[in-house]
């Protein structure tokens, strides 16, 4: 018999495969498991109403994490918090059917305008401080020579129609980047407009918004603090404007043909 044999049918190849394989399939079972803290028990609609289905492998068992910096606990998978209003309606009874928005569809929630229910804390850096605040904070930032300063441009909607003026800028500290322009819109209201969503045109003066139009710039969300931006109002802010590349104007929620 081989040295390497255990038996006349079993061998040190055979063992360390199997071993390997117990191993990975255990692996892929825990991976699968643990990221089931996140968004389950799936629902499922059906004709009875909601079903809750969690599938294979079952949910894991609850788990408090300790946020960073604040301290607050979190315990998934937990109790989920309330969700926002939705105020649409679906288009069929069947199941699964797209839902339509009811009344102003800027306020629906729905859609490219659904955000997540994220923390009411602001994003920190890695020493505990607010990650985005105004430039007027963050002294040490910088409008460069070179490039157009927004502030004192106006800000003009997908219909040409101008929204208001960029009072303020909002920076990100970690990462060397300007987030939000702080913008007064009709009634002194001031909102954030997301960088990501503008054009600034520095020869021409103004600041371009192509998502919602010059009067909805006074519906855009507002932040509980002047100085600091949650992270759940992070979501707020751009779902407001992702929201209008469907539903600013009648015709954008139309066929295209």
């Amino acid at each position: 018999m081989p040295t390497e044999a255990v038996t006349h049918y079993i061998d040190a190849a055979q063992i360390t495969i199997w071993t390997f394989w117990l191993f990975f399939f255990g692996l892929v079972f825990w991976l699968r498991r643990e990221d089931k803290r996140e968004g389950y028990p799936l629902e499922t609609e059906t004709p009875r109403g909601t079903k809750l289905n969690s599938g294979f492998p079952p949910m894991p068992k609850p788990k408090t994490f300790t946020m960073p910096h604040t301290g607050t606990k979190v315990v998934k998978p937990g109790p989920d918090q309330p969700q926002y209003k939705i105020n649409a309606e679906p288009v069929s009874p069947l199941p699964g059917a797209p839902l339509a928005p009811v009344g102003d569809p800027m306020k629906a929630n729905v859609g490219p305008g659904s955000y997540a229910m994220r923390l009411e804390e602001p994003d920190l850096t890695v020493d505990g401080r607010p990650r985005i605040v105004p430039m007027s904070v963050a002294k040490h930032f910088a409008v460069v020579g070179k490039d157009p300063d927004p502030r004192g441009m106006p800000v003009r909607g997908c219909d040409g129609a101008q929204g208001g003026t960029v009072k303020e800028l909002w920076v990100d500290r970690s990462e060397p980047q300007i987030r939000y322009l702080e913008v007064e819109a009709a009634g002194g209201k001031r909102v954030l407009l997301p960088i990501t969503m503008c054009v600034v045109k520095g020869k021409k003066g103004y600041v371009d918004v192509n998502s919602i139009t010059g009067a909805q710039f006074a519906g855009a969300p507002t932040l509980k603090s002047k100085d600091q931006i949650t992270m759940r109002e992070e979501d707020m802010v751009t779902a407001y404007y992702g929201g209008g590349t469907l539903y600013a104007t009648p015709g954008r929620a139309e066929p295209l043909l």
